[in-house]
């Protein structure tokens, strides 16, 4: 089956998804962070909210991007912003990446892509000629009240997270 892309839609293998847009309400969602706790978005009404999806913990680029969001950890807080990283990996996974890097920021486990699918950056990729599915480095910026203000497609992690911190 082929894929059908729309402004609006995407059917992939028969599945269609709402693509994301500014202005729409962020999809809802319940994970566990790196210590086995259960968050969900809607724990964080009233605070802006920073979703970054990576593909692997303590991969170079994942890593550099943890811990630039880290590094300006407090200049979200004086923004009143909550920085959520979600990747695959488990919570485990997660635990052990945040202590080795001593990041400050919540890292979420969507081991079964769910989240990833709900805001289109579970996809197709290419790497050295070869096509695989993965996660396609995003951040949505969220306002108060859960409508997402900003997205970010195919991250490049160089400042990236300065760029965030300058667009709230």
């Amino acid at each position: 089956m082929r894929e059908i892309l729309t402004k609006e839609n995407i059917t992939i293998k028969g599945f269609t998804m709402k693509i994301l847009q500014k202005g729409d309400k962020a999809p809802e969602f319940e994970l566990l962070d790196q210590d086995g706790i259960a968050v969900s978005l809607k724990n964080f009404i009233g605070k802006k909210v920073i979703i970054y999806f990576y593909p692997k913990d303590d991969t170079p680029g994942c890593t550099t991007e943890a811990c630039d969001f880290s590094g300006l950890y407090k200049n979200f807080l004086e923004k009143n912003t909550v920085i959520i990283g979600i990747s695959p990996d488990s919570t485990i996974s997660h635990k052990n990446f945040a202590k080795k890097f001593n990041l400050s920021h919540i890292l979420l486990s969507d081991t079964n892509k769910e989240v990833a699918k709900a805001y289109g950056v579970w996809g197709l990729k290419k790497n050295y000629g070869k096509e695989y599915e993965g996660i396609i480095r995003s951040t949505f910026i969220l306002d108060e009240k859960g409508t997402i203000v900003q997205i970010y497609s195919n991250v490049r992690v160089k400042e990236h997270a300065i760029k965030v911190l300058g667009n709230l």
